[in-house]
């Protein structure tokens, strides 16, 4: 039995960013040509992903659904880039990936399910039902925004800019936009001591 049934502190930021950091290494250091960067990193993102997967069901003796859902998505798409070669896709999968997670969670909320509530339940405790339809919307919302964003960025900038958008740009972003939710959340029934933001998966 170990200590925590979730990841918390160093661990759940290595679970959580560090496939992201080794993409972002490799596609700066990996000692390749220019041109092949890119996909060494996304190979390398891949089995980071895993690894990161193995390492939460060794330590926790499980895999969150959230873990899983990105885990999924990362080997899937990961895969179809390294197949297709194709540098145009390797843009594009942020904004597949963003809009394929808004539209599960706007299909949930048309349907009475906040599936945020199934995904990051033990996180914010105490959160009562409207909460979970607002953090769900919100969500939702924020993802539309960011594959618009994606699109803005990648089509009208070199992919060193793009690369560089992803680390400093969007994972900035999407921090910021969980941290915007603590009070409105708090204003649901979370405790203050379970304020801690938590986004809903890796920036693809």
């Amino acid at each position: 039995m170990t200590a925590h049934t979730e990841p918390q502190g160093g661990s759940r930021l290595l679970i959580d960013l560090g496939p992201l950091l080794v993409f972002f290494l490799v596609n700066f250091l990996a000692p390749v040509p220019d041109a092949a960067r890119i996909f060494v990193a996304t190979g390398a993102f891949m089995v980071a992903m895993v690894a990161a997967m193995l390492f939460s069901y060794v330590r926790y003796k499980r895999i969150s659904p959230l873990l899983w859902f990105s885990g999924v998505m990362v080997v899937v798409l990961g895969g179809l880039t390294i197949w297709l070669h194709n540098e145009t896709f390797i843009k594009l999968k942020p904004t597949i990936y963003y809009l394929f997670v808004a539209g599960l969670l706007g299909f949930g909320l048309a349907t009475g399910r906040p599936l945020l509530k199934a995904v990051l339940g033990s996180t914010y405790p105490g959160l009562d039902p409207p909460g979970w339809v607002k953090l769900t919307r919100n969500w939702a919302l924020f993802f539309v925004f960011m594959a618009a964003l994606n699109e803005a960025v990648w089509r009208n900038s070199s992919t060193e800019f793009w690369v560089g958008f992803k680390l400093w740009g969007a994972i900035p972003l999407t921090f910021l936009f969980a941290l915007a939710n603590v009070p409105m959340l708090m204003r649901h029934g979370l405790a203050r001591d379970d304020a801690a933001p938590a986004e809903p998966g890796p920036v693809e």
